[in-house]
């Protein structure tokens, strides 16, 4: 493909390329040379489940993957361990080698869904991490200052707030570059939120000689909150992996102003017809494309039918988990989490307090209330428990 519909392509949805004119010399290297350009991506293992942010790079990849490029798939397995500073406010919890390990044995299955499995280049960074000596490893602070690093600026915030910042989490960013260096990359994608990190391995590449990186950021996709970026941490995602029903609530739930963001990043579909659109026929129609994606149009359109069943005409969904009740019954908190419907008994309270529960229609009021008699809890919006004796 010629490089002004290839840049096209490239162009969608993302926030920045830095630079637009290396990368279209690149493409005409590529063109001339006919050798695929490196694009390279990272994913740490830190969670088990791939959700719909990821898939805003995934799918950028498997747009490079159909122009014809080599894209490698970097599983982070050696820097999960230590983890991403990158928009955090917090310092993050270190990850054993154990629950890396078992986080990235799901990821090859969960992105055939998007990408190209044939035609992509899995590797681990432990590969040479883990080979590399302690004085190797400090070598690699020598491509950056102390002062650079301050200058981050979710370190500044932490910093200004009096609150810690760890040496290990210096390392990441020059770890991070070096993987660059090591599968010479010719362009790395990651989100906004990563430019430090992507700026790094330009700047590592170019201290040794290596032709530079392109860079190009993708925006950051709001969870179901409308708030926070999508995160298992912040309970606001939607996971490839989930039931389809599930996903297809989640996607009902989001605001319309962040349905436009959601077509535009995770679909192909024209966004000038959808914004002729009713917005709640938008927002099934954006439920179904993405529902098919991940589990085939015969269960998007169950979901469809489902959802109108349940949300629009009120009524309960035919299939539910189920909960015995004890002879002489149990408080309600206790029934929300021992069924995995809410973490923790304050979690419970809360929405209870909020009239977030019912039992077969009628809202239940007392956050310690005794359940005693079978019936269908009604939890939030969108989960239901039916309760036996």
């Amino acid at each position: 493909m010629e490089i002004n519909k290839q840049l096209e392509v490239i162009k969608r949805g993302v926030v920045e390329i830095i630079s637009e004119d290396e990368l279209k010399k690149k493409l005409e290297a590529s063109i001339k040379n006919k050798k695929p350009l490196v694009i390279k991506a990272g994913f740490d293992p830190t969670a088990p489940d791939i959700h719909l942010g990821h898939v805003v790079l995934l799918r950028k990849l498997r747009q490079f993957q159909d122009l014809g490029h080599k894209v490698i798939f970097l599983i982070g397995d050696f820097t999960a361990c230590i983890g991403d500073p990158s928009g955090r406010n917090e310092k993050r919890k270190q990850l054993s080698a154990e629950e890396v390990q078992k986080n990235a044995a799901t990821y090859k299955k969960q992105v055939s869904k998007v990408l190209d499995i044939d035609k992509i280049e899995i590797v681990f960074n432990s590969e040479w991490f883990a080979k590399m000596s302690a004085l190797e490893l400090l070598q690699l602070t020598t491509h950056v200052t102390v002062s650079q690093m301050l200058a981050r600026a979710d370190f500044k915030k932490r910093i200004a707030k009096n609150e810690d910042v760890s040496l290990l989490e210096f390392m990441y960013p020059l770890l991070q570059g070096y993987d660059s260096i090591k599968l010479e990359a010719d362009l790395e994608l990651g989100g906004t939120d990563q430019i430090f990190n992507l700026l790094m391995g330009r700047q590592m590449q170019g201290n040794l000689g290596q032709p530079q990186q392109v860079v190009i950021t993708m925006p950051l996709l709001e969870g179901t909150d409308g708030v926070a970026k999508m995160s298992k941490s912040f309970g606001n995602y939607i996971g490839i992996n989930e039931p389809a029903g599930d996903m297809f609530g989640k996607i009902m739930s989001i605001s319309d102003t962040l349905m436009m963001k959601y077509y535009e990043l995770l679909t192909d579909e024209e966004l000038g017809a959808v914004k002729s659109m009713h917005p709640k026929e938008a927002k099934m129609k954006l439920a179904q494309i993405i529902i098919t994606q991940y589990h085939g149009r015969d269960a998007a359109a169950k979901s469809k039918i489902e959802f109108e069943r349940v949300f629009s005409q009120k009524e309960i969904p035919e299939k539910m988990p189920e909960f015995e009740l004890p002879s002489k019954g149990v408080i309600l908190p206790e029934i929300l989490v021992k069924s995995g419907l809410i973490k923790s008994k304050n979690e419970a309270r809360r929405l209870i307090q909020q009239g977030g529960v019912s039992l077969d229609g009628k809202r239940i009021d007392k956050e310690d209330a005794i359940i005693e008699k079978s019936g269908v809890l009604k939890i939030g919006k969108r989960h239901f428990l039916r309760l036996v004796k």
